[in-house]
């Protein structure tokens, strides 16, 4: 029966079983969709990549992402893991590795830079492949009942519940404090009801929420609850982190901006992860997004299909 070799690393952490746990499917020539949507569906996490060779050769490689339900165009750990994973090969598909490789995903193309300790991969940064798009405001009501929280903990104040992405969507919510944040669980019932009343581009209804540290504005403490899409929690979430970093810098009122965000994300789970946000802003317009992390291996093993 054919077999394709797997690797797990934790990612936004240098503790293993801490941060988010990634399945990457190294060399997934052979698999077909269903295949690797069955194999994602398997291993559980929050996402899992399968990796394929470049339809450019100007690139790296090609990377799907699969969650346990779908395949999404762009996810942040993910291609952070992905990218730790494949730089500590000496090649790629034949093509040496540098510092620096290329992915082609259904967003676009997501750059990386591999940052080595003693020659050894430690971290890696992406830079989000879109800029930052903003959609519905969503209810604050809305919003509480999918948190099992009361509204008044939902701000509405510098902002309302809003859609962004740089790449993936997501609702991005701040609360009133760390208390509230604890206490809040995911109703499977109101994102039901939520997904019917913004169906957006039937990627599912996830909510980003978040809490600011007056005392420390650029750092964030979040949680992100997509129970539609078998997550009903996530430790740690890229994607949304760098629309969260991208829509505050964006609201800032300098024309021209370079700044960093740390988001703290899993804490609730017990799985504490740390998710550096680089923003560039220029002209009253955020050019430039990136998401770094360090990793660290977990498993290795083959599936057999």
């Amino acid at each position: 029966m054919p077999t394709v070799e797997f690797v797990t690393v934790d990612v936004f952490t240098a503790e293993r079983f801490t941060g988010n746990p990634l399945a990457v499917i190294t060399d997934a020539r052979g698999l077909t969709t269903e295949q690797m949507q069955q194999i994602a569906t398997e291993f559980g996490y929050s996402e899992s990549t399968f990796v394929l060779p470049p339809e450019d050769s100007a690139n790296s490689a090609r990377v799907r992402i699969f969650t346990p339900t779908m395949e999404v165009p762009f996810a942040g750990h993910p291609n952070v893991g992905t990218a730790y994973v494949l730089g500590q090969n000496a090649s790629i598909f034949g093509k040496p590795v540098g510092d620096n490789l290329r992915f082609e995903e259904a967003a676009g193309l997501v750059e990386v830079d591999l940052k080595r300790e003693g020659g050894m991969v430690t971290a890696t940064s992406i830079r989000a492949p879109r800029s930052l798009e903003t959609g519905d405001t969503v209810a604050a009501d809305l919003v509480a009942a999918c948190a099992s929280i009361d509204t008044a903990h939902v701000r509405t104040d510098p902002h309302e519940p809003i859609f962004a992405s740089v790449g993936l969507g997501f609702v991005l919510a701040e609360l009133d404090g760390l208390d509230a944040l604890g206490r809040s669980r995911p109703n499977l019932s109101a994102f039901r009801q939520a997904a019917t009343r913004h169906p957006g581009n039937g990627l599912g209804f996830s909510v980003f929420l978040y809490v600011r540290d007056p005392s420390r504005p650029d750092h964030i403490r979040a949680r992100m609850f997509a129970p539609l899409d078998d997550v009903p929690e996530d430790p740690a979430t890229g994607s949304a982190s760098g629309a969260l970093a991208a829509y505050l810098v964006a609201n800032m009122p300098e024309a021209d901006i370079r700044t960093r965000l740390t988001i703290e994300q899993g804490v609730e789970m017990g799985r504490r992860s740390v998710i550096e946000l680089d923003i560039i802003k220029q002209q009253g317009k955020v050019t430039d997004v990136r998401i770094s992390g360090r990793c660290v291996f977990v498993m290795r093993g083959s599936v057999e299909y």
